[in-house]
């Protein structure tokens, strides 16, 4: 059935190409509109520049446009995706590589619309489909700070995105599915605090492209807004941000997502993984009035329906039985006995969403590479976990990550041994 799958899948693909072609044949037509309505002096503005380096920190954006030793915002890496590399583009105001002769509107097309400077749709590697919530304002902030920066001369690497998906016309067909554009509306039935986390998360944050379930063609379902998904290519699993009953963060209180978020630490967790990233670049850098905002919308977020649980297809119960011993050989004396861990030192490992995600990625990854948790101005040394992957075959690994998962309060399900021969072979990003 697998080769039925697809064909189906490729004649999909093939259709939404055409459709894409006819419909939207011409959207490579030039549309900057010449002179800016913004002047130099505008983008000068000393106020200006510095709410905008507020802002571009927020929506992380070095976190993407910066290559491991390079220069800040010149690009120079490529994203991997399971269609093939998409080029990071250099945002320093070079101007043969960079932003240098883009205008604010061509800066608010991309941001606002997925648009490039000449009207080619943007690949949404490129989340679009959050910062079209990004106010007018704030991305002319943005665009304010990016011109401020020293230029940098760095042309983007080529592309490896395979047929059709290099066709960039094909993007049509996607982007009506998965695209609606549209700035952010405050709800006035909420509170002005809310409706800044809502506009942080949905929008800068862009939170959910990670947060979110894709599916084959790439897409988020609009139904479950940062429900938890795997991250493509990468294999993390970002949970599901529901502090209510069955989400990801069900028990955690508004002030352990601010912790997280500040420090890195919480009495909750840690951040590691892509999200210490984050933590490290971003959001330790946030104001505390925005952190709070931010954790007070999380904590509105709906409650989850319950997973069902899955018949194990092994037997479970004798790996655990091995689980527990290597766990007390390797895990006890740091994260104790009874999972609690040691706060402010050692995440708790009972209730924590990393251990009991649906997945079962994140823990075994963690046995194999280790843990770093980001270093933050709030927490300048965090303690570090050492790797297993030298120490412990798969089924040592398969044993005390389903432990974990299935002990103390944790209702998780086990995971096998070939499950960790497979992210024992993922490289790291």
């Amino acid at each position: 059935m697998t080769w039925l799958r697809w064909m189906w899948l490729l004649i999909l693909l093939l259709v939404l190409l055409v459709l894409g072609w006819v419909l939207f044949g011409g959207s490579h037509r030039p549309t900057s509109t010449g002179a800016s309505k913004v002047t130099a002096a505008t983008l000068r503005d000393p106020a200006l520049i510095t709410r905008g380096e507020y802002l571009t920190t927020a929506g992380d954006c070095a976190g993407c446009h910066t290559a491991q030793g390079g220069a800040a915002y010149a690009g120079g890496r490529s994203l991997a995706t399971p269609f093939g590399n998409i080029p990071v583009p250099n945002i320093t105001p070079d101007r043969e590589t960079g932003l240098g002769e883009w205008s604010f509107e061509d800066f608010w097309q991309a941001l606002h619309a997925g648009k490039g400077r000449h009207g080619e749709l943007l690949y949404p590697a490129f989340s679009y489909t959050s910062y079209t919530k990004v106010h007018h304002d704030d991305a002319l902030a943005i665009f304010a700070y990016l011109q401020s920066l020293p230029p940098v001369h760095q042309a983007p690497a080529a592309s490896t995105l395979s047929f059709p998906y290099s066709v960039r016309k094909s993007l049509a067909a996607w982007r009506a599915l998965y695209f609606r554009e549209g700035v952010f509306q405050p709800d006035p039935a909420q509170s002005p605090q809310w409706n800044r986390g809502a506009y942080l998360v949905q929008g800068l944050g862009h939170c959910n492209e990670c947060h979110g379930a894709r599916d084959s063609l790439g897409g988020t379902a609009q139904d479950a807004h940062l429900a938890g998904g795997q991250i493509p290519v990468q294999n993390w699993y970002a949970p599901d941000l529901s502090t209510r009953q069955n989400g990801g963060l069900q028990g955690w209180s508004e002030q352990d997502i601010v912790d997280l978020l500040k420090t890195g630490q919480s009495a909750k967790g840690a951040a590691f993984g892509p999200m210490a990233a984050v933590v490290a670049g971003s959001t330790q850098h946030m104001t505390d009035e925005d952190l709070h905002a931010i954790a007070g919308y999380l904590h509105s977020l709906p409650p989850r329906p319950p997973t069902p649980a899955e018949p194990s297809p092994f037997n479970a119960g004798t790996m655990v039985e091995q689980g527990e011993k290597v766990y007390a050989q390797h895990c006890a004396e740091c994260h104790r006995k009874d999972g609690s861990g040691v706060p402010g030192v050692y995440p708790p490992l009972d209730g924590n969403s990393s251990v009991t995600e649906p997945s079962g990625i994140n823990a075994i990854r963690m046995v194999l590479l280790g843990g770093f948790a980001p270093a933050t101005k709030a927490n300048p040394r965090p303690y570090s976990m050492p790797p297993y992957a030298q120490q412990l075959n798969d089924r040592d690994v398969s044993a005390v990550v389903s432990y974990i998962r299935r002990g103390w309060t944790n209702q998780a399900s086990a995971v096998r041994p070939e499950d960790v021969s497979t992210y024992r072979q993922t490289p790291i990003d």
